[in-house]
């Protein structure tokens, strides 16, 4: 019965699959025909279906772009890097739509270290961090064994140097992933879907006014109450937005 039941599950996530391969195809293909619209229908159906691909999303940030929906395509490339930092196209396109946002919000300086964090270490997500601690660990590993059953001194002296360089990385990379991973969670990033929307000082409607956003402004969530989200900006500035104003960046 269990081997039927194994069967039946491998069948399924191959026509499942299958299904997804074709609707992707068939996308790209309403795309290239200029019909935007049906295509966002059809990638939003793969995504529906719990698929999470940065080629996915890029494609659907470049629909929505199409249709000058500047909010969705800014998510979208979001979401697509967020999958995949590394990405030149998506980095592109994403400095291109956002000079139509109309937000020109000036960024907080910031330090040596921020800096590095960003340029650098923020290119590779936590999984994939994660990824580099595991090869390591594995490395460090085959380096033990060779150290352990090698019998001439110089190789042993070598071995044993080497472990002790890939145990420091290791440990680098270890405090790198554990950053980078509270950085994520405690940084959770939406953005602004609203054309216009007020930021109020209080999660109330009669609340004042202090400033206003518009689609595609990224924002820092901090806190949430009732249907209003608590929001940092790129300059520091803090307040109240409705949460339907707005949609929060998944952290993979």
């Amino acid at each position: 019965m269990k081997k039927i039941l194994f069967l039946i599950l491998i069948i399924a996530s191959s026509v499942s699959a299958q299904n997804v391969d074709s609707l992707f195809v068939s996308a790209n293909n309403s795309y290239k025909e200029g019909n935007f619209e049906t295509a966002i229908e059809k990638y939003k159906k793969i995504e529906s279906q719990g698929f999470e691909a940065s080629e996915l999303y890029f494609n659907l940030g470049n629909s929505y772009y199409k249709l000058n929906k500047v909010g969705p395509s800014i998510y979208y490339y979001e979401m697509a890097l967020k999958l995949n930092p590394l990405n030149e196209d998506v980095i592109n396109n994403l400095v291109f739509v956002k000079r139509f946002a109309l937000d020109n919000i000036e960024k907080l300086p910031q330090t040596v270290l921020q800096r590095f964090n960003k340029n650098y270490l923020q290119k590779l997500s936590y999984n994939q961090w994660a990824i580099v601690v595991v090869v390591l660990s594995i490395i460090g590993s085959l380096l033990f064994l060779l150290f352990y059953f090698a019998k001439v001194p110089s190789k042993k002296r070598a071995y044993f140097i080497t472990s002790i360089l890939n145990f420091f990385f290791l440990i680098c990379v270890l405090f790198i992933t554990y950053n980078q991973y509270a950085f994520s969670k405690n940084n959770t990033e939406a953005i602004v879907f609203a054309v216009k929307t007020e930021i109020r000082n209080a999660p109330t409607l009669n609340s004042e006014e202090i400033f206003t956003l518009h689609e595609g402004t990224k924002v820092f969530v901090l806190d949430s109450v009732d249907k209003w989200k608590k929001i940092k900006i790129a300059d520091g500035k803090l307040g109240w937005i409705l949460a339907n104003d707005l949609k929060l960046l998944d952290n993979f």
